[in-house]
């Protein structure tokens, strides 16, 4: 099992943290990035890369590290990354910070693992298919014709209200709504939650309520204009009890994504939601089979 390692980095002005751990067939010790720039198990060998959503962050991503390996960086206003106010809280941005942020650990090609507004993740692909190996979309916000904003959403996107909102949220606010992101609708754990919380300041609540007004229907749609171009091997897996975002929109990613060459595998997980790990352990097993080149989940 690879041990995960704590990094960080400055990258132009900003400080960035992320999760690194050597790939699951690498030799015990060496880094995603073999500690001299080439992805351990060669120059070529693509690196899994996962990326959380809102409004948490890297810590997310522990189970799948020990599994696989790879690199989890914490994104832009969240978790231990900076927070600046002058930062680009917008699509965009945001792949702008992935190419960043890979130049500084030295990797060329990636896995992708993206979850929720880890979907930025998707707009870096469609830059550079050719840096990506696989992916992985798991309940993301859907770059597709047809979302609408769930209510809390709707609430963040709205100048005053999202803010007021965002001031009353505190431990127990969390522990109640994200209640109902499972099925069963029981509390979230309590380290997801004490995660969550201890990183959910001012500029997290910015950097949140940037990237929602940023991003209206229209907008999400064009972001997902090119997604036809990933034509590699690509699984789509989605908890179906998802309040937030309907699982029809995993069988459109599954439609958009790739070609004939390729077809996406998609897997719903009916006893799940938003975080579907978290009620379905062995899907943990299920991305790491996928992303370590094993049969797939058929």
């Amino acid at each position: 099992m690879p041990a995960v390692s704590d990094r960080t980095a400055t990258i132009d002005t900003l400080p960035v943290f992320w999760r690194e751990a050597a790939l699951a067939d690498a030799p015990a010790g060496d880094g995603p990035t073999g500690g001299a720039g080439a992805p351990a198990g060669g120059d070529d060998a693509p690196v899994p890369l996962y990326l959380h959503g809102v409004p948490t962050n890297s810590d997310e991503w522990l189970p799948f590290l020990e599994r696989t390996g790879g690199l989890a960086p914490d994104l832009p206003g969240f978790g231990r990354t900076g927070k600046a106010a002058n930062l680009d809280y917008t699509i965009e941005g945001y792949a702008d910070f992935i190419e960043r942020f890979l130049g500084e650990v030295g990797v060329e090609r990636v896995s992708l693992v993206v979850h929720d507004w880890g979907s930025v993740g998707l707009a870096f692909a469609q830059r550079h298919p050719e840096r990506v190996a696989r992916l992985v979309v798991i309940n993301a916000v859907p770059f597709l014709p047809g979302y609408r904003w769930h209510r809390t959403a709707r609430l963040w996107r709205t100048p005053l209200v999202g803010e007021l909102v965002m001031g009353a949220t505190t431990r127990w606010v969390l522990r109640f709504s994200t209640r109902e992101a499972r099925p069963s609708r029981e509390p979230m754990p309590d380290a997801w939650l004490d995660s969550l919380f201890d990183h959910f300041d001012q500029g997290t609540q910015r950097a949140i309520l940037r990237l929602y007004r940023s991003s209206p229907p229209e907008v999400l749609a064009g972001a997902g204009g090119r997604l036809g171009a990933l034509d590699m091997p690509a699984l789509v897996l989605w908890g179906a009890a998802d309040p937030y975002i309907p699982v029809r929109f995993a069988r459109a990613y599954a439609e958009a994504i790739g070609g004939p060459a390729h077809p996406a595998e998609l897997v719903e997980l009916h006893d799940a939601g938003h975080w579907p790990w978290l009620d379905r352990p062995d899907a943990i097993d299920t991305i790491a089979d996928f992303l370590l080149g094993a049969a797939g989940p058929g």
